[in-house]
């Protein structure tokens, strides 16, 4: 028999959290899409198109050089359709999920040997072995579902070639798999036994198994990111930096507090794991950080990350200004900030030789560098474990 295999792998990952296509995202050293192909390569198909991105087209290219490469649609729907018109007619079209890259290839040709048996669609499954319950939009039980007739339904799915290609010339609704569309278009689809190794990664917790599954520990992941942030000293306000309340100082410029500090560590931290900065996330028309302290913005920038599956391993910040002098404090400001972020914080000041708007005291600036692990938390601070403080505090709050 002829066999192509389309495999899908134009995934956003926004679930994943990393800020990378999910496609594209380390996985034991490698991207999954390595993996994935890998397996598929095991099969022996006589083609294979995978689906991209259009924005990684070229790096798709790179690692899949025996393949042909596509851009994806909108839809998964769309990126199918988009691989199976670049496949010629073949007796067996496999249609696979990159995000399912430790699939064993033996699975490949147990679907493609049933297609071929049976001259129909063949999805491998595996049983349900949890309870389940049907429950309204509330949360409340409704009742106890028969799992006999239940099962978890995963890729490769397979398909005579030139049925599948009228499915989708013909489709005109989104289906949430191939098989759902073919048998929308009246095409018989049976079952062969699924596989453990063709689990699919959907979230951080999915890539963390994935890296154990077979192998040793994982090797938390780490990643560094860089954030800079600059106020205009302006004399009618109070000073806020670090978090902290500088009396006698003049106060900084700014939609909130103006604390350079609390900004760019928030800047790097966002940077850090992959998730834009503190303009795009906090932006001025957010009548929730009008006049709010740096504590504000660093708790909110905590919670985004945890979302991520990222902790904080810790924190080093440079102040650049006249005033004020930051080593009277700096131990403070040390403390104050490593129980805000549950991590080691160090901070530095220095001048600029009187240079610049820094050295004629018109202005602070600092620049924050963030090391952030994914997946695991980072060792406690020092001491002891820390917790977040209180925000909110000062004048107006």
């Amino acid at each position: 028999m002829s066999l192509g295999i389309v495999l899908v792998a134009a995934g956003s990952g926004t679930r994943l959290g990393l800020g990378v296509p999910k496609a594209f995202a380390p996985l034991r050293g490698e991207p999954v899409l390595v993996h994935a192909l890998r397996g598929i390569a095991a099969a022996s198909p006589d083609r294979i198109v995978v689906v991209a991105p259009v924005e990684r087209l070229a790096e798709a290219r790179s690692l899949a050089p025996d393949a042909v490469v596509v851009a994806g649609g909108s839809t998964r729907q769309a990126s199918v359709a988009a691989g199976l018109a670049e496949l010629p007619v073949l007796d067996v079209v496999l249609v696979h999920d990159a995000a399912r890259c430790l699939t064993a290839p033996a699975l490949f040709r147990a679907v493609a040997d049933a297609v071929v048996a049976h001259d129909c669609g063949v999805v491998p499954v595996l049983p349900v072995t949890d309870t389940m319950k049907r429950v309204d939009a509330g949360g409340a039980v409704l009742g106890t579902v028969d799992r006999s007739e239940l099962r978890h339904v995963q890729t490769p799915q397979g398909f005579p070639g030139a049925a599948l290609a009228a499915a989708y010339a013909a489709a005109t609704d989104d289906h949430t798999d191939d098989a759902a569309l073919f048998a929308a278009a009246g095409g018989e689809v049976r079952t062969v036994p699924g596989d453990a190794s063709a689990a699919k990664i959907t979230t951080l917790d999915d890539l963390v198994r994935a890296e154990g599954a077979g192998a040793a520990p994982p090797v938390p992941a780490l990643r560094t990111g860089i954030g800079t942030d600059v106020h205009a000293v302006d004399p009618a306000r109070e000073l806020w930096l670090g978090g902290l309340h500088w009396p006698g100082e003049a106060g900084l410029a700014g939609h909130s507090d103006g604390d350079a500090v609390c900004h760019a560590i928030c800047d790097a931290l966002l940077s850090a794991a992959g998730l834009g900065d503190i303009g795009g996330r906090f932006g001025t028309a957010d009548p929730r950080f009008e006049h709010a302290h740096g504590d504000v913005f660093l708790t909110a920038t905590l919670e985004l990350l945890a979302t991520a599956g990222c902790t904080v391993a810790n924190v080093a910040v440079q102040i650049v200004g006249e005033r004020p002098r930051i080593g009277t404090r700096r131990d403070e400001l040390q403390a104050h900030l490593g129980a805000l972020l549950g991590a080691p914080v160090s901070v530095a000041g220095t001048t600029s030789d009187g240079l610049g708007f820094t050295g004629r005291g018109e202005g602070v600036a600092a620049v924050a560098t963030a090391l952030v692990v994914v997946g695991e938390p980072p060792p406690a601070v020092a001491g002891g474990a820390v917790g977040p403080a209180p925000i909110g505090r000062g004048p107006g709050e």
